[in-house]
């Protein structure tokens, strides 16, 4: 992604220079506009990732006649050109994808895209290995493509072994291994029942980010396989209901406080030999949370309690099987959780940089396996590993700083010393790098400025633009930028003096006049909604439509440390109601605000909390748009759910008092409701529910719902019917700019 080389301030003027020079009069941001091709935002380049060699820089394109298809790209660094390396259209079947590829699909979150999701490179850097409609092909760099498999069935998790001497893939629940070029064969048996080999299960793809199921070892003599029985896991039937007909699935769907699939790891060869089972204890009630072979060919679990409160370090004989708690890593406080990353990394000396919230604060240490050395430290956390550069003995991340912004730096590997910043903190960052470190690939955003990329060297100089991503006369957003709106920002203390940050864009506005508010809100743990890097153009259309854009980050949100995010602790639906009621009476105290007409959005957990406010305090809002919602949160799974709200089975009063349903009556004030039909995620259920319960008790609201759409309702043409619902609602209520 592209941006000018000046610094951000000269952004802002190039910003306004620009619509000087290109716009006479200001154009309005339709949604029809928002979500047509080509993306206002500018390229949107996913899984950027180093060859081997570091010679090369690949990553998915999106196409600008479709900005949901993704194509391989190649940058070849020394002479900086790009090529495209696979075009999906031209390679592309078309093939009906299997049920468990779109169900994978979904719960990765890329259901909605096409062509290219996924690529890995070959361990010698002469081609990629990638996935398309079903198939696996190869790739070359001297622009051959070999096609590998060609079955009406999916070949799933797709992966090269470590040295590239076998393809392996899973088909039909059991993982398949070949030499590359030659036919793969089953490596595991093929079982009676809801048995899965080489793939991770449910709760793992949805919510611990492990989407793998198998690891291949450095050597390629040994992998490590995971077998999952789901036959304890309730089955939940879910109609997926579409235009023209339904389909039901018996999914199985571990809700809070019902037993999860047991899990089990085997070691074996690439043919499937001298297979042996990991000893990963008595307790099988248990998470695996990841799996890693090191350097030296040792090999770690990860294995996580179901209470997710204490983590131990398991090193495995990948010989025997037999293992040993190596350390335990527990949560930093008794009401509190352990959040699992993949901040760590096994070093060639047999030692490990680990990240660990045990302060308060995300801070990284390393172990030698008997002392802990602190490397960083501060109040404000570190929230990722970007990569380590063993050679120089430095490491690098990305941390929160200021709360609203993200920067890179890099430290010393050995011992603690003042951290180097290695990016432009008038932007907030992101960054990747090559295995050995010595190249950043930086991503980048501000409020004016769409997000864009650029190589740097290891001390952050920037070598040269990968996606400069520029709003100059080509820009797709430049037709748009006489009507761009700055965010303003702010804090408010919340009941017990905790700052809580917002953000606002406000429209053009007369004196004298008071203007409606678009109050936005996700309000759940992880996502943090208020930051200073690019929103993206779906706000300014909310602007341009004569609305205030509100957002206010709560307590239980990520990237403010442990305690900023423990309130939530067995009591969902609290915490942030009332931080958010804060927000709405700030809101109704500044003299533009017209103060009966703020109306809250919100989807999926935000879905839920419009609910929660709306019945906690009639007549604060205007409205509300609830999308997606949780409203039961014994129908939602055990990992996610439990992690904040504890076993059911022990803590029944916390569920029933995070439940919407037992006050839904108390709604007065207009709702609408969405929800996909199809959803496996929140399933329908949630909202049907809801729906019953209204209606019963005789409370109007209106709704709309989306036939074979699942959790994620969005499309050219569904986004824009979306979202001029929302606002045809909020009009018939009288929830408008002024005249």
């Amino acid at each position: 992604m592209r941006l000018p080389i000046f610094a951000a301030a000269a952004a802002l003027l190039s910003t306004s220079a620009l619509a000087d020079d290109h716009m006479t009069t200001e154009t309005e941001l339709t949604f029809e506009r928002v979500f047509a091709s080509p993306s206002l935002n500018g390229p949107a380049p996913r899984q950027a990732k180093f060859s081997p060699d570091g010679k090369f820089l690949t990553l998915l394109r999106n196409r600008e006649d479709d900005r949901e298809r993704y194509d391989l790209w190649g940058f070849e660094i020394a002479t900086q050109e790009w090529r495209m390396l696979v075009d999906s259209e031209k390679l592309g079947t078309g093939r009906e994808l299997s049920e468990d590829e779109k169900m994978q699909r979904e719960r990765a979150r890329v259901g909605n895209l096409k062509g290219i999701i996924s690529y890995q490179w070959a361990s010698d850097g002469s081609g990629v290995l990638v996935p398309l409609d079903g198939d696996l092909y190869l790739a070359k760099l001297d622009g051959t493509v070999t096609r590998l498999t060609d079955t009406e069935e999916s070949e799933l998790n797709p992966k090269l072994s470590s040295k590239g001497n076998y393809v392996s893939f899973v088909r039909d629940r059991q993982l398949w291994v070949g030499e590359v070029g030659s036919e793969a064969a089953p490596i595991t048996p093929k079982e009676d029942g809801p048995i899965r080999w080489g793939e991770a299960e449910f709760v793992a793809q949805e919510e611990m980010s492990r989407m793998d199921g198998y690891w291949w070892g450095p050597d390629d003599s040994r992998l490590v396989v995971q077998r999952t029985d789901e036959s304890p896991v309730g089955i939940v039937t879910r109609a997926a209901i579409g235009a023209t007909g339904t389909k039901v699935f018996d999914q199985r769907y571990p809700v809070a406080g019902s037993d999860n699939a047991i899990v089990e790891l085997f070691v074996m060869d690439p043919d499937g030999g001298n297979r042996v089972k990991i000893d990963l204890g008595e307790d099988t009630d248990i998470y695996v949370a990841r799996v890693d072979w090191a350097p030296d060919g040792s090999l770690y679990v990860q294995r996580q309690n179901r209470e997710q409160t204490v983590l131990d370090m398991l090193k495995v004989d990948p010989a025997t099987g037999a293992s040993e708690i190596w350390f335990t890593e527990k949560a930093a406080r008794e009401d509190y959780w352990i959040n699992l990353s993949d901040n760590y990394r096994f070093l060639k000396d047999g030692s490990l940089l680990w990240w660990s919230e045990r302060s308060g604060t995300g801070q990284f240490y390393r172990f030698d396996g008997e002392y802990w050395t602190l490397l960083t430290s501060g109040a404000e956390p570190t929230t990722e590993l970007v990569g380590v550069n063993e050679e120089e003995g430095v490491f690098f991340y990305q941390a929160t700083t200021n709360v609203l912004t993200q920067q890179i730096y890099r430290a010393l590997l050995r011992t603690s010393a003042p951290a180097t910043q290695l990016t432009d903190g008038d932007f907030t960052n992101s960054a990747s790098m090559d295995k050995t470190g010595s190249a950043l690939l930086v991503s980048r955003s501000g409020t004016s400025q769409p997000t864009q990329s650029y190589l740097a060297s290891s001390d952050g100089e920037r070598l040269t633009w990968v996606e400069e991503n520029a709003l100059d006369q080509d820009h797709p957003y430049t037709p748009y930028l006489a009507g761009h709106v700055t965010p303003e920002y702010g804090t408010i203390p919340a009941e017990d003096g905790t700052q809580l940050h917002w953000m606002m864009m406000k429209p053009e506005m007369e004196e004298g006049k008071t203007y409606p508010v678009f109050y936005y809100h996700y309000s759940g743990p992880g996502p943090q909604i208020v930051d200073k890097g690019w929103g993206g153009a779906l706000a300014q259309a909310v602007v341009d439509k004569g609305y205030i854009y509100f957002a206010l980050d709560n307590r239980g949100t990520a990237n403010r440390g442990v305690d900023f995010e423990q309130p939530i602790y067995r009591a969902m639906g609290g915490v942030e109601v009332r931080d958010q009621k804060t927000g709405a009476e700030y809101l109704k105290t500044l003299d533009f605000v017209d103060p009966d007409k703020i109306a809250l959005y919100g989807w999926s957990y935000g879905g839920y909390m419009t609910l929660k406010q709306l019945q906690a305090d009639p007549g604060l809002y205007a409205a509300g748009i609830s999308g997606a919602p949780v409203t039961r949160w014994g129908l939602y799974d055990t990992h996610y759910t439990e992690r904040f709200m504890g076993d059911p089975r022990e803590v029944p009063e916390a569920y029933e008092k995070a439940s919407a349903i037992p006050d839904a009556t108390k709604i007065s004030d207009p709702l609408l409701l969405i929800h996909g039909m199809a959803d496996d995620n929140v399933v329908f259920e949630n909202s049907s529910e809801l729906i019953s319960v209204l209606q019963e008790g005789n409370v109007p609201f209106e709704m709309m719902l989306y036939p074979g759409y699942t959790h994620r309702v969005a499309g050219e043409n569904i986004s824009p019917h979306l979202w001029n619902t929302i606002f045809r609602f909020l009009e018939s209520h009288g929830v408008t700019p002024p005249e």
